[in-house]
């Protein structure tokens, strides 16, 4: 019975460190991003602006592309030489 109310404590400090203390940035998704760059993903073939949370993103040459709709999706993923900003300069 010794062990079972020690693993109770332990389990109890755990939750709580996790929940309000060092392992909160964790647990509420704030590790790894800022709040600057969360709202900067624009969609390549419309232009429009896409929440982190929302749409669909694809990693293309090592970076992320984030896309308004599946439509979106797919039109870059049939030509994405077209779309990308690293092309469109070359091409002027």
């Amino acid at each position: 019975m010794e062990g079972f109310f020690s693993f109770l404590l332990f389990a109890g400090l755990f939750y709580l460190m996790m929940r309000v203390g060092c392992g909160a940035h964790m647990m509420h998704g704030h590790h790894g991003a800022s709040d600057k760059d969360s709202s900067k993903h624009i969609d390549p073939v419309c232009g429009k602006n896409v929440p982190p949370t929302e749409g669909y993103g694809k990693m293309h040459d090592g970076n992320l592309y984030r896309f308004c709709s599946r439509k979106c999706l797919d039109a870059f993923d049939q030509d994405p030489e077209r779309y990308l900003p690293e092309s469109i300069e070359a091409k002027s």
